[in-house]
């Protein structure tokens, strides 16, 4: 089986692509718009841009893949709200030129997405079958990214993700674990939002997820996060108890007190229960999830 796994070079991405290596049975492809990273074996990496339609009828020319998964994005809400039309480029249309040479090439195209898709409106876990209404720009082009890819390929899986978190390699950001732990270590403090709840997800059980969304024969949107549905102040003081570190150094505040920019929402934690009935996922809860983090 040949698989092209674009984006990476980013968190995501090269999780897939060192879990997949392993498996001697796969061909992989790697793709990201710089460098390789962190180059090793089991792998053929090329540069490319998707946001180019003549790159990207040279990568499918030369990798023929039977899978082709999207890790690629302009993620930070923040940047996404002030660069609409970088934004718009990379999450909605680069996904539109993709799925159309997945449906072109006969490959199943798995692209990853977002919580943001949804207000945080609700009082209850996001299922695959609410409709989407994004309070943010970045929501926005992901939810428009999404909608290409239905109207386009035949053979495809959506994935939404919800604050991914693992050890990152050098070079890479960090996430959200890595941030309150660096600060706690170096003994300043740290605001976090108690008033925002997520369904955080460990990488590996994305890398998990996708590799049995690859053998699936349905196409559609599935939810492939954690089932702990907490607050970001939660975690904070997890890691803090996890690390023994000084959790007074932890600040927990409201939405209004942080005074951020973009508008995000207050629920926006994802149920698992399709994925865990349709192909058997089922993730670390966050405690073991920081505690593979955290493993030497």
């Amino acid at each position: 089986m040949k698989i092209l796994i674009i984006g990476a070079n980013g968190f995501t991405g090269r999780r897939i692509l060192q879990d997949f290596s392993k498996n001697k049975e796969y061909k992989l492809y790697a793709c990201s718009l710089h460098q390789d990273i962190n180059p090793e074996d089991g792998y053929e990496f090329i540069q490319a841009d998707i946001c180019n339609e003549n790159n990207l009828t040279e990568l499918f020319n030369r990798t023929r893949p039977d899978i082709v998964i999207n890790t690629s994005a302009l993620s930070v809400p923040d940047y996404c709200e002030t660069h609409h039309e970088e934004a718009d480029l990379i999450n909605t249309t680069a996904v539109a030129y993709l799925a159309i040479k997945c449906n072109k090439y006969n490959c199943r195209f798995i692209h990853l997405s977002t919580d943001f898709v949804f207000d945080g409106k609700s009082e209850h876990l996001y299922t695959e079958e609410d409709t989407p209404n994004p309070l943010n720009y970045y929501g926005k082009t992901k939810w428009e990214g999404e909608k290409r890819i239905i109207n386009v390929c035949n053979d495809y899986a959506i994935v939404r993700v919800v604050v991914v978190y693992g050890k990152p390699l050098p070079g890479q950001h960090g996430n959200i674990l890595q941030l309150v732990a660096n600060r706690l270590r170096n003994g300043e403090s740290i605001n976090v939002v108690s008033d925002q709840w997520r369904t955080p997800t460990y990488v590996g059980d994305i890398a998990n997820g996708i590799e049995k969304l690859m053998h699936h024969n349905k196409s559609g949107i599935y939810h492939i996060c954690g089932g702990d549905n907490v607050s970001i102040a939660d975690i904070a003081y997890r890691v803090a108890a996890h690390l023994q570190l000084d959790s007074a150094l932890i600040k927990a505040v409201t939405t209004e007190e942080m005074q951020e920019i973009t508008p995000r929402p207050r629920h926006s934690g994802l149920s698992i229960e399709k994925a865990i009935k349709e192909i058997g996922y089922q993730p670390l809860t966050l405690d073991e999830g920081i505690k593979e983090t955290f493993s030497e």
